[in-house]
């Protein structure tokens, strides 16, 4: 079984250093000037990781190891196309998606070609529906679009569209169904008008259960509301790389956008499947999402590695995984057009370094893959910080805010701030039993009252958090984020051996599904199943 000495040989010395337990807030009083060591900035990101339980010499253990784990020359390889996806055989080339087009380049690559040209097919395509060019079956312009696809075909997008709603067009509404459950699209389509709708069905391999049964039911919907079906193609298109599955499912080859097989689902936002954030917020936002995304790649692979913003959140997250046994991280953006940040995450963390064999295949000894959570703040302070605050384990927190509002109510702006700052301060200091006990006397408890009482008020304190903040939540502040967190999955990949750009665990899910799914349209309930699955398959087909 693979241990993390048997490639990080330096990793015995951050075991010492780990073992001296310096609490954060003796870490300040040691250095005056910690906060700006423990900082980092970039032109749309100030990163401020001081409230954790780094040492200087910590760091400069963990910049030796990142350098051990080969992370300069990994990151290379991914910048340059290199296929980083060992177990498919492929590139992992988000990075390219974003890069600056230079139509006067001759030597660029085909691939460079390729993401120009479908850039000019969305880029007009956007512009059509826009200014109303493109029309529906009776000749109304269409007001409104539903993205129809499924994790990195509707999370990406769909946080994205969220996040940056006070940019959205007057003349586009845009909706996201992606559940297989149906009341999702069926109470999306309750509000719209079929011959102002268009729909985008996007699918990399055009074989995705859930998308597929959703894009059946949009095209029922609009042959059962007068659109003929040879006027589909003005309301149905696709992105795919499977272009014969999408022609043979009815649309026309001609409303097919391209996809490429290395661009990953949690990495696609940046390409074609970016089509609803282009269409919701206008094409000028969605290359500055662009350009904010490839400023963080360019900080990524120039910078230092002490003041690498995405390398230096890896270590932090790998150190509390593997020496404070830390097993969550929670993500906390005190900015509400960020709330669907989290669910993101999520997936482009868990489904990256959730593996439990490294590279060379070896069953891994150690922990990978952090359970990613967390919500729109302030709302959690009222729920789960409890536990932050006085449960047991220790949960990394990374808060995320911005200094200005996009709205007026700057005294409201100014409360979420306050309460930002308040809670990594608190989860640091705590409250120790003394100052819980003159607390209880002063408001007039009895000290038998305060002896009882007090121990219940302690706050041990000393739990860990990072802060992120932007200007503003804008296009490009919001591409630097998203990259910011792409580039941070990738490092901590490497630091722990592992490949983050396949899924096999998903693929598992979706094969039992097509097979329970082929037994239960036959009404056969197969022997070999164990009772548990036959119990509920007989339960759905009603049988005794």
């Amino acid at each position: 079984m693979a241990d993390l000495n048997d490639y990080l040989p330096s990793w015995s010395e951050v075991l010492k250093e780990n073992a001296k337990q310096h609490s954060i807030t003796q870490l300040f009083e040691q250095d005056p000037h910690r906060a700006q060591v423990f900082s980092s900035k970039t032109n749309e990101l100030f990163l401020d990781y001081s409230k954790s339980h780094l040492s200087r010499k910590t760091k400069a253990l963990l910049l030796d190891v990142a350098e051990e784990a080969g992370l300069s020359e990994a990151i290379k390889q991914l910048m340059s196309g290199a296929k980083v996806n060992t177990t498919e055989g492929r590139a992992a080339w988000h990075t390219l998606l974003r890069a600056p087009s230079d139509s006067t380049d001759e030597n660029s690559t085909t691939e460079a070609q390729e993401i120009k040209a479908a850039k000019q097919q969305m880029q007009r395509f956007v512009g059509a529906v826009t200014d109303g060019a493109w029309k529906g079956f009776n000749a109304q312009r269409i007001t409104d679009v539903v993205n129809i696809g499924i994790g990195g075909s509707d999370l990406g997008p769909r946080m994205v569209a969220r996040a940056l709603c006070d940019y959205h067009q007057a003349e586009i509404n845009v909706h996201f169904v992606a559940n297989i459950d149906g009341a999702e699209i069926y109470h999306t389509l309750k509000k719209l008008d079929p011959a102002r709708t268009l729909f985008i069905i996007a699918s990399k391999s055009f074989t995705t259960q859930e998308t597929l049964a959703n894009g059946s039911t949009a095209r029922q919907w609009l042959l059962e509301n007068q659109c003929p079906e040879s006027e589909l193609h003005k309301h149905i298109i696709a992105i795919s790389t499977n272009t014969k599955a999408a022609c043979e499912f009815g649309i026309a080859a001609k409303n097919i956008f391209p996809m490429w097989d290395w661009v990953g689902g949690r990495y696609s936002l940046w390409s074609t499947i970016g089509l609803p954030i282009a269409l919701a917020v206008g094409w000028d936002n969605f290359e500055a999402l662009l350009a904010g995304a490839h400023e963080m790649d360019c900080h990524f692979s120039e910078s230092k590695p002490e003041d690498n913003m995405p390398l230096m959140l890896a270590l932090l997250t790998f150190w509390y995984n593997q020496c404070q046994n830390s097993r969550s991280q929670a993500i906390l953006p005190y900015c509400h057009q960020l709330q669907l940040l989290p669910d993101f995450l999520q997936q482009l963390d868990m489904e990256s370094v959730g593996k439990g064999v490294n590279l060379d295949g070896q069953k891994i000894g150690y922990s990978t893959g952090l359970i990613i959570w967390g919500t729109e703040e302030s709302n959690g302070q009222h729920s789960f910080h409890q536990l932050f605050h006085q449960g047991t384990q220790v949960v990394p927190v990374d808060f995320i805010a911005t200094l200005k509002p996009n709205h007026p109510l700057e005294s409201q702006h100014q409360q979420l701030l306050t309460n930002c700052l308040s809670q990594g301060q608190a989860l640091m200091q705590g409250k120790t039993l003394a100052t819980a006990y003159d607390e209880l006397i002063a408001s007039g408890k009895s000290s038998s009252e305060a002896d009882a009482l007090a121990p219940h008020k302690v706050i041990d304190g000393n739990k860990p958090s990072n802060t992120i903040i932007m200007d503003r939540m804008t296009p490009k502040s919001l591409g630097s984020l998203i990259a910011l967190y792409e580039h941070k999955v990738f490092c901590l990949s490497v630091l722990l051996n592992v490949n983050a750009f396949d899924q096999w665990g998903v693929e598992l899910g979706k094969q039992l599904s097509k097979k329970i799914a082929q037994a239960l349209d036959n009404n056969t309930i197969p022997a070999h199943w164990d009772s548990s699955t036959q119990q509920l398959a007989a339960m759905i087909l009603k049988k005794p």
